[in-house]
């Protein structure tokens, strides 16, 4: 695809959800600080890096914050994703991370070790009763998605970490998945991140990608009514999510632009289907599932970009080819 083509057509949408610069580099361990109001923003007196830009605004119980971090120099923080971990349900409320240049980088292959899903290291140093009891030694034992008609679901996407091998193993532990439909994991999702990564793929050096995608575990909010977010139960246990959610913020040469996806979790396939229907205002997914997304940002910029509408944000991504 010619992306210098594209480009100008893309940036006059963009440039809607424009406003007031940020820290560039996305990490927030204490590099700058944005200077218009954030009325919102984590507090950071625990850790500096619950101010990073993909973060939202975290739960006020039962939950955990898990960061995983790498030992390269891709990320001024060295952190690969971050996981909001609800220790009642045992299960996550959402994962979030960066792209950039760097990130899109192929340095390695998609893991293939044993076991294929490990219990996740860092959320066993915090409480080892926070997950479930131990898988056997070959996992296929008290891993609840084994045999259950559901996938591992990755949430951030082990495509998405193909920069070093710890970046992308890591995408693979218990805490970064969530049960799905073949048909849908393999389908819409996957179509869903084909196109996340298109977008990353343009990334120049100097552009950001701030990332959230999660599943619902609890009840969520549709035309204004409550419904009951979760499909179903694996072994009385694990949380079956009934719908999946994405969305993201990007910067490139320095306008921004943002995309918010919702579908349900269905065995059905619908990866011939074009993104459209499925996208929805930041605002909107912010009303649905209850969580304030991108709460770190400058006022200014998270506000206008939550507020593009579905059909604002198709029309500045049509070039893609996902879209119709």
């Amino acid at each position: 695809m010619n992306y210098k083509r594209l480009f100008p057509i893309l940036f006059v949408t963009l440039a809607a959800c424009g406003g007031s610069d940020e820290d560039s580099s996305g990490g927030n361990g204490g590099s700058s600080t944005p200077t218009t109001i954030n009325a919102n923003k984590n507090d950071t007196g625990y850790d500096a890096r619950y101010g990073r830009l993909e973060f939202p605004k975290l739960a006020a119980t039962n939950s955990v914050i898990v960061i995983h971090t790498t030992s390269d120099n891709v990320d001024p923080d060295r952190v690969n994703y971050s996981v909001e971990w609800d220790y009642s349900k045992k299960s996550q409320r959402w994962t979030c991370y960066q792209m950039t240049k760097a990130t899109t980088i192929q340095n390695t292959n998609r893991y293939q070790g044993n076991p294929q899903y490990p219990i996740d290291p860092d959320l066993a140093k915090i409480n080892p009763s926070y997950y479930f009891d131990a898988p056997s030694a070959d996992y296929t034992t008290r891993d609840y998605f084994w045999n259950s008609g559901f996938d591992h679901g990755h949430i951030c996407a082990s495509y998405d970490r193909l920069y070093s091998k710890d970046a992308n193993y890591q995408t693979f532990y218990l805490t970064n998945m969530q049960p799905q439909y073949n048909k849908f994991n393999a389908g819409l999702w996957l179509y869903m991140e084909n196109f996340v990564q298109k977008v990353a793929n343009s990334l120049t050096s100097a552009d950001t990608m701030w990332v959230c995608k999660g599943g619902t575990i609890a009840n969520v909010k549709l035309n204004g009514k409550e419904e009951y977010g979760i499909l179903q139960y694996i072994s009385n246990k694990l949380i079956v999510p009934k719908y999946f959610f994405a969305t993201f913020i990007v910067k490139k040469n320095g306008q921004y632009g943002a995309f918010a996806f919702w579908a349900q979790n269905e065995n059905s396939n619908r990866s011939y289907e074009a993104l459209n229907d499925y996208i929805i205002s930041i605002d909107e997914l912010e009303q649905r599932t209850g969580i304030d997304f991108f709460c770190n940002f400058p006022d200014d910029v998270e506000n206008r970009c939550e507020a593009m509408t579905a059909e604002q944000i198709c029309t500045a991504w049509k070039n893609y080819g996902q879209f119709n």
